[in-house]
C-alpha cells in the first residue's frame, strides 16, 4: 500500500463504461424484479418500462453535457456543486453510495439463492459469504482487470437475453411439431391489458426507475476514463439503446407467453420458465447460471461505484483520509473494504429476512433512483446559465426535455409515496433525514478547513 495518496488511474474505455452501466442496470432488477412488476402492472408493464426508458433517456443526455462541459470533474459531486451547491452535492453523493451498499448487500442474498437451485442443503449466509469474497477480490485488482471481468460477464447476460428474445419471438409467432404459435392473447385475456387499473402503473413505476438505476453509473467513472469529454456522450447513447431495448423487448415475450397472473407465483425466476416452455435440455439450469452470473456482475459495478465515491469524499477530506490511500495498482483499497462490509450486512439480514431481503430493500432502492435522477435534472436545467463556451455535445430541445423529464419524475414520486408501504416510505425518509442533518456537522466543518 503506498503511503502518499495518489490518484485514480485513467484505463477505462468506451466499450468498458458500456458494459458497466450495463451491468450496472441489468440485474436482479429485471431477473428478480420482473415478477413484481408484472404481478403490479399485469401487460401494462412494457408501458411502464417504456416510459422509465424515455426519462432515462432524457436524464442521461443532461448528464453527458454536464460531464463534457466540466472535463476535470471525477463524480457526480464534481458535476453538480458549482451548479447546486455544497448542499446538494453532499446529499447526492451520500444516497448514491446508500443505494449501492444497500443493492449489493440484497442482491449478495438473491444471488445465494440462486445458487440453492444446486445447493439446496447449504445455508443462504454461507453462500452469500462465498459470493461477496469473489466480488471482493476482483474489486481488489487493477481497474483494468475489472472492468474486463465486467465487459465479459456483461456480454455474458445481454448475449443470454438476446437469445431469450429470439426464441421467445419463435414460440409465438411459429408453429413447430406439436407446437401451435402461441400468439399475444395473453395480453389481454386475463382481466385486459391494464387488469390494475392506473394504480397498478403506478405502482410498478417504482420497481422500473429501481431497474433502471445504476446506468447514471457513467457520472462515477469520470477519474477513471480515457478522453471522457468524447467517452462519455458516445457510451450514453450507446447504453441507452441497448437498456430500453433490453428491457421492454423481454417483458413484453414474458407477458405474451404466460398469463401475468401466473408469473409471480412461479418459484423461479420467469425467464427460467420462458427457457423450459421452448424445451431446450437443461434450460432451466443454464438460465439459472446465467442470471446468477448476472447478479454478481450487477454487485460488481455496485462495489465499484460506491467505492469510488467514498474514495473522492476521503481525497475531498469529508471522510478519514484512510479510504484515499490507493494500491500499487491503484485501487483504492480501504475505500473498496469499507463497502465491502455491507456484503456482509446482507448475510446477517438474510437471517431474519430470507429471501423477503431483496423486496424490502427494493422499494428505499426505487425512492433513491428517483431522487438521484431529480437532482441531475435540475443541475442541468441550471447547467447552461452563464455559459457562453460552446462544447462537443449538447443537448437538443433544451430545456423543454429536462423540464418534461423534471415533473415526470415529480409525478411518479408522487404516485409512489401513495401507493408504497408507508414503512418503507418511513424508513427511507429517515435515512435521508440523517444524511441531510450530517451535512452541518460534517459539511460545515469541511467548509471551515477549505476556507483555513
Amino acid at each position: 500500500m503506498n503511503n502518499k495518496q495518489e490518484s485514480l488511474k485513467r484505463t477505462m474505455t468506451s466499450r468498458h463504461i458500456v458494459m458497466m452501466a450495463l451491468g450496472g442496470a441489468i440485474g436482479a432488477g429485471l431477473f428478480k424484479g420482473s415478477s413484481t412488476a408484472i404481478d403490479m402492472a399485469g401487460p401494462a408493464v412494457i408501458i411502464a418500462y417504456m416510459i422509465g426508458g424515455i426519462i432515462l433517456l432524457l436524464i442521461m443526455q443532461g448528464l453527458a453535457e454536464m460531464a463534457v462541459r466540466n472535463k476535470e470533474a471525477r463524480t457526480f459531486r464534481d458535476l453538480i456543486q458549482p451548479l447546486l451547491g455544497g448542499y446538494a452535492a453532499h446529499f447526492l453523493d451520500w444516497i448514491y453510495w446508500k443505494m449501492w451498499v444497500l443493492n449489493i448487500a440484497a442482491e449478495s442474498v438473491v444471488a445465494s439463492i440462486f445458487l440453492q437451485y444446486w445447493l439446496p442443503d447449504v445455508p443462504v449466509w454461507i453462500l452469500a459469504l462465498m459470493v461477496s469474497a469473489i466480488v471482493t477480490l476482483v474489486n481488489l485488482f487493477s481497474v483494468k482487470i475489472f472492468a474486463e471481468t465486467e465487459y465479459w460477464l456483461a456480454l455474458l447476460k445481454i448475449s443470454a437475453i438476446v437469445l431469450f428474445i429470439i426464441f421467445g419471438l419463435i414460440i409465438l409467432l411459429v408453429p413447430f411439431q406439436d407446437h401451435a404459435a402461441t400468439g399475444f392473447s395473453n395480453l389481454t385475456k386475463h382481466g385486459g391489458f391494464f387488469p390494475n387499473g392506473i394504480h397498478g402503473l403506478i405502482m410498478a413505476m417504482l420497481v422500473v426507475i429501481y431497474s433502471y438505476g445504476g446506468t447514471e453509473m457513467i457520472g462515477v467513472t469520470l477519474a477513471e476514463v480515457k478522453n471522457p469529454e468524447k467517452v462519455i456522450p458516445k457510451a450514453v447513447r450507446g447504453t441507452l439503446t441497448r437498456i430500453i431495448s433490453f428491457y421492454i423487448l423481454p417483458f413484453f415475450v414474458i407477458v405474451s407467453l404466460i398469463p401475468w397472473n401466473q408469473v409471480n407465483g412461479v418459484p423461479e425466476s420467469p425467464f427460467v420458465t420462458v427457457f423450459k416452455m421452448i424445451g431446450i435440455p437443461y434450460a432451466d439450469h443454464i438460465m439459472n447460471a446465467i442470471i446468477l452470473l448476472a447478479i454478481i456482475s450487477s454487485m460488481n459495478s455496485g462495489l465499484y461505484a460506491s467505492s469510488r465515491v467514498l474514495y473522492t469524499q476521503a481525497v475531498d477530506g469529508r471522510v478519514p483520509k484512510l479510504f484515499a490511500k490507493v494500491s500499487k495498482r491503484q485501487v483504492p483499497v480501504y475505500a473498496i473494504l469499507a463497502c465491502t462490509s455491507s456484503l456482509y450486512v446482507g448475510v446477517l439480514i438474510s437471517l431474519f429476512a430470507g429471501s423477503k431481503t431483496f423486496n424490502y430493500l427494493m422499494g428505499s432502492l426505487g425512492y433513491t433512483v428517483l431522487c438521484i435522477w431529480i437532482i441531475i435534472a435540475i443541475a442541468h436545467l441550471k447547467s447552461r446559465k452563464n455559459q457562453t463556451n460552446q462544447v462537443s455535445y449538447n443537448v437538443r430541445f433544451f430545456p423543454y426535455t429536462t423540464w418534461i423529464a423534471l415533473l415526470a419524475l415529480l409525478a411518479i414520486l408522487i404516485g409512489v409515496i401513495a401507493t408504497t408501504s408507508i414503512i418503507v416510505t418511513t424508513i427511507t425518509l429517515l435515512i435521508y433525514l440523517f444524511i441531510a442533518v450530517a451535512y452541518f456537522g460534517v459539511g460545515s466543518r469541511f467548509a471551515r478547513r477549505q476556507a483555513a
